[in-house]
C-alpha cells in the first residue's frame, strides 16, 4: 500500500545488511548451559559465548592498538556494542550478552516474525477484546474498536509510536498473545538469540522477560533484510486513521492524524540533532529496563548496528547520545580495529553452509527483498533526502533517497565502495535529474 505523500524517510545506503559472517563454516557458539531469565543486578562472570568467547566476558572488549581511537569515556549504559552490520564483525562491545529487561526494542523481533505473514493492504476491524490485556501507562498510538485499519496503519503504529495497542491487534490478528510469543522465541531461537526470552510481544516489563544487546543487535539485522521492515524502521512521519464521528450535517466521516517516530536519532530532539547517516531501528524505555536503542546508521560506505541498554547517567535522552558516540568511534575505528567477535547466522543459514538472499515480504518475489516491491514506501513514493549528509570521496556531500522502492543516490559524484557481499541487482547508481 503506497505511503502518505507527507510520509518522511531516512534510508539506507544498502537495500540490506547481509546475515552471514565470514566464518559461516566455522561451528555455531553455544549458550551458557540453562541461563536464567531473571535479568541480575550485576554482570554474570559467566555469560554466553555465541559470537565468540570475548563476547561472554564481563567488562567493555575492544583491541586497542596503535592508530586506533579511543573509547568515548563518557557512555555509562550497562550493556552496549557495536558492530559491522555487513560484516557481522563486533568492534567493542560491554556486556555484550548480559540478559536485561528489553523494554520497547523487543519490538523488533516482533515485526520480523509478523511481517511476512501479510500484505499491507490487508484490512482488519478492531474487536474490544483484541484491545484486552494491554498494560497501565503503555504507549499507544490510537487504535479504536470497531474501527477498521490497514495492516500497513498497524505497522506504523509499532514503529513510529511504539503502539502496545497496534501490537495487541497485530497479535490477535496471528492467533493470539500466547501463539505470538511462542512464534517470537521461537524465531529468537532460530537467529541464535539464545539470551532472548519473550513474555510479552510488546515489550511491556513482564517477569522473566529478557534480552541482551548482542541479541538486539542480531535481530535488528535480521529485520533489516526485510524492505518493508527498513523502510518503516525509518520512516520520520506519517498520517494515521482517526476515529470516525459525525459532521454538522450529519455526515460520518473520518479523518487522520499525524504520528511522529519516537526514535530522537531519526526525528531529533531540542537537545538530540538528527545523527547523520541514521535510518532506524527502535527505541524503548520501561521501569525495570530503564532506556534502551538500537540504532542502524551509514556513513562513507560502512553500516554499523549499535545498541545500548540503560544508562546509567540520568540525564534527557542520555541512550541517544551514548549511542550517538559509539556510531562516531565506530566509524572512526572501522578498518583499524581487530574485532572482538562476530554477530553469527542464523541456525538454519549456518547449518546449509550456504548465504541466503534477503527475506521476502508479501508481495515480493524471493530475490526481490531488497527492491521495488509492495513494502511500506510502494510504486511512486516520493524521493525524500535521507539524514546521510557527510562527505564522499570527493568530500560532497552525499544524499539518499526512495523512489518507488529503490534507493538512489541523489547527489553526483562516484561512490566507490568496497563491499564483502554483492549489492541487490535493483541498487542502482543515479545522479541527480
Amino acid at each position: 500500500m503506497p505511503a502518505p505523500e507527507n510520509t518522511v524517510r531516512r534510508s539506507l545506503l544498502i537495500a540490506s545488511a547481509v546475515l552471514l559472517s565470514t566464518a559461516l563454516t566455522a561451528p555455531v557458539a553455544l549458550a551458557a548451559p540453562k541461563p536464567s531469565t531473571s535479568p541480575s543486578a550485576t554482570p554474570p562472570a559467566r555469560m554466553s559465548s555465541v559470537g565468540g568467547a570475548r563476547l561472554g566476558q564481563p567488562g567493555t572488549q575492544v583491541n586497542l592498538a596503535s592508530g586506533v581511537p579511543v573509547l568515548p569515556k563518557d557512555v555509562s549504559a550497562r550493556s552496549w556494542i557495536v558492530a559491522d552490520a555487513e560484516s557481522g564483525e563486533v568492534l567493542a562491545a560491554h556486556n555484550a550478552h548480559w540478559r536485561l529487561a528489553p523494554a520497547s526494542t523487543l519490538k523488533m523481533l516482533f515485526a520480523d516474525t509478523l511481517l511476512p505473514k501479510w500484505p499491507g493492504t490487508t484490512e482488519h476491524k478492531v474487536e474490544p477484546s483484541d484491545l484486552a490485556g494491554i498494560g497501565s501507562g503503555s504507549s499507544m498510538v490510537g487504535i479504536k474498536e470497531d474501527e477498521t485499519y490497514t495492516v500497513h496503519d498497524l505497522w506504523l503504529g509499532v514503529f513510529l509510536r511504539s503502539g502496545n495497542d497496534a501490537v495487541h491487534v497485530l497479535s490477535a490478528m496471528n492467533g493470539g498473545v500466547k501463539n505470538t510469543v511462542a512464534e517470537m522465541n521461537e524465531h529468537a531461537e532460530e537467529l541464535q538469540a539464545l539470551d532472548t526470552y519473550v513474555v510479552s510481544p510488546d515489550g511491556y516489563d513482564a517477569e522473566e522477560q529478557v534480552s541482551s544487546a548482542y541479541d538486539l543487535t542480531l535481530i535488528a539485522r535480521s529485520g533489516l533484510q526485510k524492505k518493508d521492515f527498513r523502510e518503516y524502521a525509518s520512516t520520520v512521519t506519517a498520517k494515521f486513521p482517526g476515529e470516525t464521528k459525525k459532521n454538522k450535517k450529519g455526515k460520518k466521516v473520518r479523518g487522520s492524524f499525524e504520528i511522529r517516530n519516537t526514535n530522537r536519532l531519526l526525528a531529533g530532539d531540542v537537545d538530540v540533532p538528527v545523527y547523520q547517516g541514521i535510518a532506524g531501528v527502535k527505541n524503548g524505555n520501561t521501569t525495570n529496563a530503564g532506556a534502551t536503542f538500537t540504532g542502524v546508521a551509514e556513513r562513507d560506505g560502512k553500516v554499523l548496528l549499535v545498541t545500548v541498554m540503560n544508562p546509567e547517567k540520568d540525564e534527557s535522552n542520555e541512550v541517544y547520545k551514548e549511542t550517538a558516540r559509539l556510531f562516531d568511534w565506530g566509524f572512526e575505528a572501522a578498518g583499524k580495529v581487530e574485532p572482538v567477535g562476530e554477530l553469527v547466522p542464523p541456525k538454519s543459514a549456518a547449518q546449509a553452509g550456504a548465504r541466503p538472499g534477503p527475506s521476502a515480504s508479501p508481495g515480493e518475489a524471493p530475490g526481490e527483498a531488497g527492491g521495488a516491491g509492495t513494502g511500506a514506501a510502494g510504486v511512486g513514493s516520493k524521493a525524500v533526502a535521507s539524514a546521510a549528509a557527510g562527505g564522499g570521496t570527493d568530500g560532497m556531500g552525499v544524499a539518499l533517497g526512495i523512489t518507488g522502492g529503490v534507493l538512489v543516490l541523489l547527489a553526483g559524484g562516484a561512490f566507490l565502495v568496497n563491499r564483502r557481499w554483492p549489492l541487490p541487482d535493483l541498487v542502482r547508481r543515479r545522479s541527480r535529474p
